[in-house]
This record gives structure tokens, sequence and C-alpha cells, in this order.
């Protein structure tokens, strides 16, 4: 008896301390989002607010559940207190449809009860044959045999058996068409709305006001399912007009929330990065037995990675999957078979793979590989946290050098007016136009700047790799756009010559590869005449003779640059003799060798490089 009163007063206790904190659902609307390179802050405003006296719990519900909970900040204007701030989920509210996807689901439905129908018929034939089946026996052991009657049910069991077949038959094929329907339809459903959110949130905002007041709320968070990556078109007329350059950004997200008629602001920063300053470890000196290779240009100059991105359950193909170099802003998606290709720039050599509903993964690349890449479902479950709120201090302004381009949308005709602000830590462009950009995982270009810039425009070479020549245009005054660095489509003469990577780090000349040009010659032999090999005491001689034989087969005057080397020695005892350069200019610590020229039209141009290498009889070294 004393027990179960001690139970009622506790009960009677925490109902009476749970009334006393007031629970108000507040109605909220994404006004601004800012979207990373990875993840996305998202601001809600709420409505004006009746606050009564005491302690209130403001509910925010329907949000995102893939909240960064330690992102959670709440800020108000009113007399009252922000106490807390709590994530929440919450399992009864459903992801909203929409309206294209429930209208494929309710088509998806009346398939499936057609089906059912087709089924309930192909029972009713089932029954018919086995009844038919067992009353085989027409007539008994002590009946008189009448040979036509016999005739007539035989015939007549079988004409009903094999309708009855048939019909079966017939009425499969019927359900695995209906069936192979429905796939196609929850396929198309997936993709027009993304993979599917397991749950949504409730932020929950505890305030403490000493009297009655009314309030507006503001709540921002980071979610993870969203960011953005740059691409560009780079479109040269000719080799006297100016370079034009399209600034696009491709924006996608799946994070449960539609943002519509937003203000849209994408940051070059990334909060997944670490934000930890480097320490430099001890210098340890120790011997070591090392080996030196001859060095393969061909393999250093590729840094295309391709390969395919499927499901590891059913290998099925995964369309608009986010391929990454990490710690980078180069990105690409598969295409619809799940195929991609990536510039790898150089020192990178890990690529991040994301899709919605699976498990992110990290793989090492090889420039000039083929990675195809398996990735599993994510079963990870979402956990509710209680993290402590934040103060309503304002933001410190942060000043930096601000210029207005106009961009132009990739989605509609109207123009989008950007601003384009560089801050301490990153760079911002922040898009005036309200901008809506749905949670169905799909990319969305925008276009954010649109600049011509002077080109310098002169053929390379490097014969030692490729005996093509490139047309390049070198920019100089591109540092006031603020680019960053990613892939770049190319345009020549109006024609499409394929991808290349803009690397815009530690640089004051962007130089941008328009191409080979088959109208300039350029081939390198070796002059096996002219290849000796000496013995001399302990010592050996080796000498190497090339001629780099060029032509220009165009009706222009051509700039060109050309570029070779002489080996660079890694041992004392193995020195280099420099015999013939042709007046190429020399880069003593990497061996680069340069050459600059005019070719006149259909002019032709031989250069000799010929070089000595001595080195120990008994220490055999790589030559070329």
């Amino acid at each position: 008896m004393y027990r179960n009163l001690l139970f009622a007063l506790l009960f009677f206790f925490n109902a009476a301390a749970f009334a006393q904190d007031n629970q108000i659902n507040v109605n909220s609307k994404i006004s601004d989002v800012t979207v990373f390179m990875n993840g996305a802050q998202v601001q809600r405003l709420s409505d004006n607010v009746e606050l009564p006296q005491g302690v209130s719990l403001l509910v925010f519900s329907g949000l995102s559940s893939s909240i960064e909970t330690q992102s959670l900040q709440a800020k108000g204007e009113g007399n009252f207190t922000i106490l807390s701030v709590t994530k929440q989920n919450n399992f009864l509210l459903d992801k909203k449809k929409s309206d294209q996807k429930a209208a494929l689901q309710a088509k998806s439905e009346d398939l499936t009860d057609k089906i059912v129908v087709l089924n309930n018929e192909i029972a009713v034939y089932k029954a018919e044959e086995e009844m038919l089946m067992k009353n085989q026996t027409v007539m008994g052991p002590n009946v008189n045999y009448d040979l036509v009657k016999l005739k007539a049910a035989l015939d007549f069991q079988k004409l009903r058996l094999n309708e009855a077949k048939n019909k079966q038959a017939s009425l499969q094929k019927e359900v695995a068409k209906l069936y192979e329907e429905i796939n196609k339809i929850n396929r198309q459903a997936a993709e027009v709305d993304g993979k599917p959110i397991r749950n949504s949130s409730d932020v929950v905002v505890k305030v403490a006001a000493k009297t009655a007041t009314k309030g507006k709320f503001s709540i921002t968070y980071l979610v993870k399912n969203a960011g953005w990556y740059p691409t560009y078109d780079i479109r040269a007329k000719d080799v006297v007009s100016p370079i034009q350059l399209v600034y696009k950004a491709n924006v996608s997200q799946n994070s449960g929330e539609d943002w519509k008629n937003v203000k849209l602001v994408l940051s070059s920063g990334n909060p997944s990065n670490n934000n930890e300053k480097p320490t430099l470890p001890i210098y340890q000196l120790g011997y070591l037995s090392a080996g030196y290779s001859f060095f393969n240009p061909v393999a250093a100059t590729s840094n295309v990675v391709k390969g395919k991105v499927v499901s590891a359950g059913d290998n099925l193909a995964l369309p608009g999957a986010s391929v990454r170099v990490k710690n980078s802003s180069i990105a690409t998606v598969t295409d619809a078979d799940g195929n991609y290709s990536i510039q790898m720039p150089i020192g990178s050599n890990t690529l991040e793979f994301n899709y919605i509903g699976f498990e992110r993964q990290e793989l090492v690349a090889t420039a000039g590989q083929q990675l195809n890449v398996r990735l599993n479902e994510d079963s990870k479950r979402l956990e509710e946290v209680v993290v402590a709120g934040y103060g309503t201090a304002k933001a410190k302004n942060v000043t930096g050098s601000v210029t207005k381009i106009r961009g132009v949308s990739s989605i509609s005709s109207v123009p989008l007016e950007v601003k384009n602000v560089e801050r301490q830590t990153n760079v911002t462009f922040e898009i005036k136009t309200s901008y809506t950009i749905l949670s169905d995982g799909k990319q969305a270009a925008v276009d954010i700047g649109n600049y011509d810039f002077k080109a310098d425009y002169e053929y390379y070479a490097v014969p030692k790799v490729t005996q093509d020549a490139f047309l390049t245009a070198k920019i100089t005054d591109f540092n006031e756009v603020n680019l960053i660095s990613g892939e770049a489509s190319i345009f020549f003469e109006g024609t499409y010559l394929g991808k290349s990577l803009l690397d815009i780090q530690n640089t004051d000349t962007l130089t941008i590869s328009l191409g080979a040009d088959k109208n300039v010659s350029v081939k390198r032999e070796k002059q096996k005449g002219y290849t000796e090999r000496q013995f001399i005491g302990s010592s050996q001689k080796d000498t190497r003779h090339f001629v780099i034989d060029v032509k220009n087969r165009k009706s222009q005057v051509v700039n060109l640059t050309i570029e070779d080397q002489l080996p660079v020695p890694t041992n004392s005892d193995i020195t280099v003799e420099k015999q013939e350069l042709s007046k190429a200019k020399l880069e003593e610590t990497s061996g680069r060798l340069t050459w600059q020229f005019l070719l006149q039209p259909n002019e032709q141009k031989k250069i000799d490089l010929k070089y000595q290498v001595k080195y120990p009889k008994n220490r055999p070294v790589n030559i070329e």
C-alpha cells in the first residue's frame, strides 16, 4: 500500500514538473542557406511566438534528419532567455512527397491492385486444374463401359484441363509485365525524389520568460547531404580573340527539406575539413639504401581517373553519385550508367565517393587508372543528442574586398545578380535573386560569373612525352575573380575539345590547354650513329644525341615552346657533360631545357640535343 502511494506521488510530481514547461509548436520557414563544398548551413525564421510566463518548449518540427547536432544555434528577439537547444528524431512525420512522386506511387498501387486480381484468377484456374486431375476416373469397376460417354467425358476433361493451363500461363505473363512496369515506376520515383530519408527531426528550443511576452526566433544548423563544386566552360574563338570563361556552381542536396525561394550563398569553405594548424615533426636523418630507376614521363602527365560506381548489394549503377578529390574543390557526378571521369591534380591521390543512402567511401586513385567502386547501403541509425544553446551575440563583421559581377542562370533565362565576397578564410558568392533547390539529389547548375580575359596564345610541346603540339592560352589577370580549382569543358572555334583541369593553386599565370594541333609537327629521334660508349680506366662514358624536328604546316605564324631535359646526377660519382643544347635555356636544378621561337608558315626547324654521362664502370645507371 505504502509502495503504491509512493509511486502515485512520484508520478504526480513529475507530471506537475512537466506541466510547468509549456510546449508550443512553432511555424517556421527556411530563409537563408549557405552551401559549402560539403554540407550546408540552413537558417530558419519563425513567425511571432506568444510566450507565457515561465519555461516553454518551442518545437520546430519536420526538419531534416541529417542535422549535425553540434552545429545547432538559436537566437531570439524579445524579453526572454534561451536555456538550451535539443535535437530529437520524429518518427511520426512522413517525408513529404512531391506531386510527381505521389502520382507515380498512385500508379504503382493501381498496378499492384491489378496484379492481385490476376493472381486470384490464376488461383481459380489452378483449383479447376487440380479438380480435373483428381476426377480422372470416370467409370467404376462394376459399371458397364459406354464408349460414347467415356470418349465425351475424356474430351471434355482434356479440353478444360488444356484451357486451364493455357489461361494460367497467359495470366502469369500479364503479371510479369505488370511487375516490370512497377519496377520502372519505382525507379522513376526514386529518380524524381532521391533516396528516402528515414525520418525527420524536431529542434526544441527551451526558453524562460519572467512575464508573458512575444518573440521571434531563428535557428541555424548544418546538414550533411548537400554541397556544391565549381566547373567552367572555356571558349576560344580564335588565337587573336579574348578567352570567354563561364563560371558555374553545381549545387545539389538531399537533406529532406526543399529550399524554396531562399537566399542562396555559395562558400568555398568545407566544415568537414580538419581546422587544426599543422605541426612540424622532428626531422630524423639516417642511412637509406636507395635505388633510382628511369622516370616515365608519360605516366606522370596522365591525370584522368575513370570508373563506374555501383551498389554492392545488387550491382546496379548509381547515377548522380558524387566523386570528389579529397580536400579539394574538384568534383564530378556519375552519369546515367554510373560512369565517371575526373581530373586528378598533381599531388592528389584520394577520391571520395558518396551517394545518398549509402556509406561514404575513400579510395586511393592512380592517374590513368580504371577505378570501379561498390558502395554499401548505410545501415547506421540516427541518434538523439542534446546540445547546449548558444547566446544571442551578433556575428562580428569580417572585412574583405568586394566586387560585383553578373551571372546567367543555366536553368532559366533570367540573369542572376551575384555578389562575390572575399573573406578571411574563404570566398562566398551571394546570389541576390531568391533561388529554389529541391531535396532530390539532382545537380542544379547556377552560372555565377561570365568573364572575358585577354590571353597570350602559344604552342607547347614535350616531344619526349608525345609528338603532339598543344595550343595553350595564358591568362594573368584572373586573381580578381576568385576562381576555385575545378574541371573545365574546353571549346575552340565552336568545337568541344574535352575536359581540362583548372588548378588555381599557387600560380600567377593560368595556362589553359586548348588541345593538340596536328598541323604543328614535333618529332624527337635518337641518333643511333652518335650513341657512344667508352671505357676509360675505372669510368665509363655514354653519349646520347637527339634531334627534334619541328614543322609548321599552318598558314600563320606559330609561337612555340619546346621542353626537354638533361639527366640530373644523384651522386657525386656521376657527371653530365653538356655537348650541344642548340641555345636552350637550362634550369640547372631540374635539368629542364626550354626553347622558344617563332615558326613562319611552312617553316621547318631542327634542334640538336647531345650530352655525355660519366659514371663508375661497376655502378650501372639508367640512361635513356
